[in-house]
């Protein structure tokens, strides 16, 4: 015995034998496979199911009088409205917010860009000022210590041109002392040469070798002051070409 099966456009069902098709009230319409069939068919176009397909009447015809023809109206132009507006105006006014709120972003986008443009240039100003004042301060200390070093040098030259000056006015008193002292000594050894009674010549030439040494060490303690005067002279003309 066939086993049908039947679709019902989304799935399919089955099988089913007659009896269980005539269940089924399937119409002429309904697609309907069984094995053997290479595609699915409808139901009115095999045989052996006509005789179980539900037949519908076909629908009823009854007179209608004609009505008076009416005048035609022209039909209502139906317009699609948002939000109680039309169209063209809902979009303009979607167009004018946008504008208003793209410029206020833009405007709260340049403000802040300009704000935060202000606040570097302010901290970079603070920073340049900083800069200034602690080149400002590094130039008035190396000032500073170059006064405290020029008067310093100051005094230790000034010191040193008053030693110098002292010491050679020391030297010129005992340079006259030491020269006066050197007269006395010569018009010892001239009176030393000169006859003395009651003295031997031993005794003469003992006198005379004592202040014949007494003079070569004042010479010589002259000339000493001499070379010490010269190179003190020497020291205090450098001294004064630096001042």
């Amino acid at each position: 015995m066939k086993k049908y099966y039947l679709h019902n456009g989304v799935e399919s069902s089955g099988p089913f034998d007659l009896t269980e098709l005539q269940m089924k009230q399937i119409t002429a319409k309904t697609p309907v496979w069984f094995s053997g069939m290479p595609d699915w068919k409808t139901a009115g176009e095999i045989d052996e199911l006509q005789s179980i397909l539900k037949v519908a009447p076909p629908p009823f015809k009854s007179a209608v009088p004609n009505p008076e023809p009416q005048p035609e109206s022209k039909p209502k132009k139906t317009k699609n409205k948002i939000m109680g507006m039309s169209k063209k105006t809902f979009f303009v006014v979607i167009l004018f917010a946008l504008l208003i709120i793209g410029s206020f972003v833009l405007s709260f986008i340049e403000d802040y860009r300009k704000a935060e443009l202000e606040a570097k240039n302010h901290k970079t100003e603070i920073e340049n000022r900083q800069f200034l004042l602690q080149e400002k301060e590094i130039r008035e200390q190396k000032e500073r210590i170059a006064e405290q070093q020029r008067l310093e040098a100051e005094r230790i030259l000034k010191e040193k041109k008053e030693v110098l000056t002292q010491r050679l006015s020391e030297i010129q008193i005992e340079n006259k002392e030491k020269q006066n002292l050197l007269e006395e000594t010569n018009n010892e050894l001239a009176k030393a040469n000169q006859f003395h009674f009651f003295r031997t010549e031993n005794e003469k030439k003992n006198e005379i070798n004592v202040i014949q040494t007494k003079l070569s060490f004042l010479k010589d303690e002259l000339e000493s002051l001499e070379r010490e005067r010269n190179q003190l002279n020497l020291e205090l003309e450098r001294l004064q070409s630096k001042h």
